[in-house]
């Protein structure tokens, strides 16, 4: 896989080294001299350019890249380049980065952004998940589709603690992708009994998160007639 990352910065070069060592191909591009650090990721291919410019991106063959990021501390780049990839170059999948929580709104699909990363949101989320059980934690934004990814630890006195997972009758437009069980990470079959303490992570729709938690959340008592 070709991936485009416009920005060179810490980010950005430990995106690329991350994806260099699972076998991508990785171009990096940065319009400021002192970013052209060949040496700190000297596996990746390096281009000195605005990545604004149409004939930067021509120069970079973006319309070949599988995936661009946008990862420069400027959300009004990452924006531009994030349409420029998608509009101009049909790049199938475009991340960006969001460095304002005030701007996240803006990275959509109307700019060309797939995935929209806020990395004080998502450091906020790692901290809710790690002391939060029974609530719904927010841990990443899909632009298409209005979707989530979202993360619940089952409480002990959930209504579902002991179910299986087929036996679940799951808001509609939404997904149980894994269960993560201690240091386990299972398959969600049909079969798997849910139990107190899994952390459990879905894509859903944002519109079904509230019904998502309150299916999960609490163990619900019959209210007694009056």
């Amino acid at each position: 896989m070709r991936v485009a990352i416009a920005g060179a910065g810490a980010v950005g070069r430990s995106i690329a080294g991350e994806l260099l060592e699972n076998g991508h191909e990785v171009l990096l591009i940065d319009k400021a001299p002192t970013a052209i650090s060949v040496e700190r990721v000297p596996m990746a291919e390096w281009l000195l350019a605005d990545a604004c410019e149409i004939t930067s991106l021509d120069e970079a063959a973006l319309q070949r890249c599988n995936v661009v990021i946008a990862a420069t501390g400027d959300d009004k780049v990452n924006l531009v380049v994030s349409l420029l990839a998608k509009t101009e170059y049909g790049v199938p999948r475009v991340v960006a980065r969001v460095n304002n929580p005030k701007n996240e709104w803006l990275f959509n699909e109307s700019w060309g952004v797939d995935v929209a990363v806020s990395t004080p949101r998502l450091m906020s989320a790692l901290v809710e998940e790690a002391v939060s059980v029974g609530d719904l934690v927010r841990l990443l934004r899909f632009s298409h589709g209005d979707a989530n990814l979202v993360e619940l630890t089952l409480p002990p006195e959930s209504a579902l603690a002991g179910t299986q997972v087929g036996d679940v009758d799951w808001p509609v437009d939404t997904s149980l992708v894994t269960i993560i069980r201690g240091s386990r990470v299972l398959t969600p079959t049909p079969e798997e009994t849910l139990e107190p303490g899994d952390e459990l992570l879905f894509v859903a729709a944002q519109a079904r998160e509230e019904q998502l938690e309150d299916l999960l959340s609490v163990r619900h008592e019959d209210v007694p007639k009056s």
